[in-house]
């Protein structure tokens, strides 16, 4: 008896959401978002144009989507790192700052599409305010427990400071990103802004030696 045909495995629904996300990944890797069709999308994933809006309502839920993919990514590195500010305050706070930085150049496309829709979506805008808010707490937490101890010294407020060195490096990263003029290089972009942070926390960059 003649054997029956393998059957094609059925691809789930988080498969065929994962291809979309993939696909337009790559797609603005290559260009603008704004040029990036619905139709390119679905292709990219191996589906019809209807199918796509069962995953998705819009381009721009795709975009939201992919932005709360990097920023889970920075969150999960970045809490992985060990909280050694004590011991090595210098390398703890350029490791932090460096996920940072390496994660966004790493997904360079989603961070520069993100940047440009935030003027014109609340969602994203929504979103990536989140974000920074969290590192915000997080560097004005470490601000102030190194102000406790002794190390770093008292004048301006945490959380003002911790605002400031965050949008720094936002507009910083930013303009690296989009090769705006002016703009540091992105080879560079890690050792400047580290600088800047462990010098206006700690007024040295050599907090704790003598």
């Amino acid at each position: 008896m003649a054997q029956r045909g393998r059957r094609t495995a059925r691809v789930s629904g988080d498969e065929r959401q994962d291809a979309i996300l993939i696909t337009a990944e790559a797609l603005i890797g290559e260009r603008a978002f704004d040029e990036i069709s619905i139709e390119e999308l679905a292709k990219g994933a191996g589906i019809s144009r209807p199918t796509f809006y069962f995953y998705f309502s819009s381009k721009d839920d795709v975009l939201l989507a992919l932005l709360d993919r990097v920023i889970t990514e920075v969150e999960h590195r970045v809490g992985d790192l060990p909280r050694d500010f004590a011991s090595d305050p210098v390398g703890a706070w350029t490791r932090s700052i460096g996920m940072f930085v390496e994660v966004f150049v790493a997904h360079r496309g989603v961070a520069t599409a993100a940047i440009a829709a935030r003027a014109r979506n609340e969602e994203v805008r929504a979103l990536w305010s989140k974000s920074m808010q969290s590192w915000v707490d997080f560097s004005s937490d470490v601000i102030l427990s190194e102000q406790a101890r002794g190390a770093a010294p008292e004048g301006t407020d945490p959380h003002d400071l911790a605002v400031s060195l965050n949008l720094m490096n936002e507009r910083v990263i930013t303009a690296a990103l989009n090769r705006e003029s002016p703009a540091i290089e992105e080879s560079s972009a890690l050792g400047v802004l580290s600088t800047i942070w462990i010098r206006s926390i700690y007024g040295s960059v050599n907090p704790g030696r003598r």
